[in-house]
């Protein structure tokens, strides 16, 4: 059964005969008659019960018209909305917990006020799950970090971070690895973009941290900052933000680490009106192009050494 054949079906009831639906539909009367014809074997019932040249629907064509109103004006509704430009729908997006919470606020307040007809969904992993969570279709776009490929997704760079070394407060000055009263390092789970430009640093010099402190929130992190717990690497928005912010010291990092980018990303081919709409509002953030840093592969005793790639990182 298709749609077509439901069309002709309610052509047939709505014109009150074979004939005036042939004439609405712009076909011969035989085309129309054959198309009842089939469709009633294929359902095995009686539509219509034929008195002379008139039909009157049957108890099972009652039945079935409902049904095909309904599916001929989903199927109505559906076809609008592909070429619906306004906003509308559920949009799932995901983030990085620090740039929900301090990025994301105003833009999204915004956002809901402008597009009312759109049901927002927020969800917070870390990066390397963001990814994921686009590829199996869980979410629409999402706010991240580290390297994106190319091959399944498109991207926007939003966001550029100025990352800060978080100390204790009264803390000396750090200007390298060797500056740190304590070697451990508060991170985020492997594979977290700030863990790895924090392992760059310590690499810089020559360095590797003595110990490492997993923690699951950023909040959490700075907790432990402030005690003197260790000391750790994250935008310094992030910190400025903090309610001990007087509790702890921000050390600033040399030019080659300092930089990282939060892009706003999507599956190739999936851009929509609701994804428009944040970019549109997220515009006036765009990042500004700026070096990225690739690290070479370790020489006998040697430091690491930086080379600089300079990309753009504008739409």
């Amino acid at each position: 059964m298709e749609l077509s054949d439901l069309t002709v079906f309610r052509t047939v009831v709505q014109a009150g005969g074979i004939t005036r639906a042939a004439e609405k539909l712009n076909r011969v009367q035989s085309n129309v008659s054959t198309r009842i014809r089939q469709l009633e074997e294929q359902l095995g019932v009686a539509l219509f019960i034929r008195s002379g040249k008139k039909l009157h629907l049957s108890p099972a064509g009652k039945v079935l018209l409902g049904y095909a109103d309904r599916l001929l004006d989903l199927a109505t509704e559906a076809r609008e909305s592909v070429h619906d430009t306004r906003p509308r729908g559920v949009f799932r997006l995901g983030s990085m917990e620090s740039t929900a919470s301090v990025r994301l606020p105003a833009p999204l307040s915004e956002y809901c006020r402008l597009y009312p007809d759109v049901q927002f969904e927020l969800r917070t992993a870390h990066s390397y799950n963001l990814t994921g969570l686009l590829l199996r279709g869980e979410i629409d776009a999402a706010l991240t970090a580290g390297v994106i490929p190319d091959g399944p997704f498109e991207k926007l760079a939003i966001y550029e971070e100025e990352m800060v070394i978080v100390t204790t407060a009264n803390h000396p000055p750090v200007k390298s690895p060797r500056d740190a009263v304590s070697r451990t390092v508060l991170v985020f789970e492997h594979g977290c973009p700030y863990r790895k430009r924090l392992e760059e640093w310590f690499a810089l010099k020559g360095e590797m941290p003595e110990r490492m402190i997993e923690m699951s929130s950023y909040q959490a992190m700075l907790g432990c900052a402030v005690i003197g717990m260790g000391i750790s690497m994250l935008p310094r928005i992030v910190v400025s933000s903090f309610p001990e912010r007087k509790r702890l010291s921000i050390h600033a990092l040399p030019a080659k680490v300092n930089k990282e980018i939060t892009w706003l990303v999507w599956r190739k081919g999936a851009r929509s009106p609701k994804l428009n709409a944040l970019i549109e509002i997220l515009a006036p953030h765009l990042a500004k192009p700026v070096a990225v840093k690739e690290p070479r592969r370790l020489k006998g005793k040697n430091a690491p050494r930086l080379t600089t790639k300079a990309i753009d990182l504008r739409p």
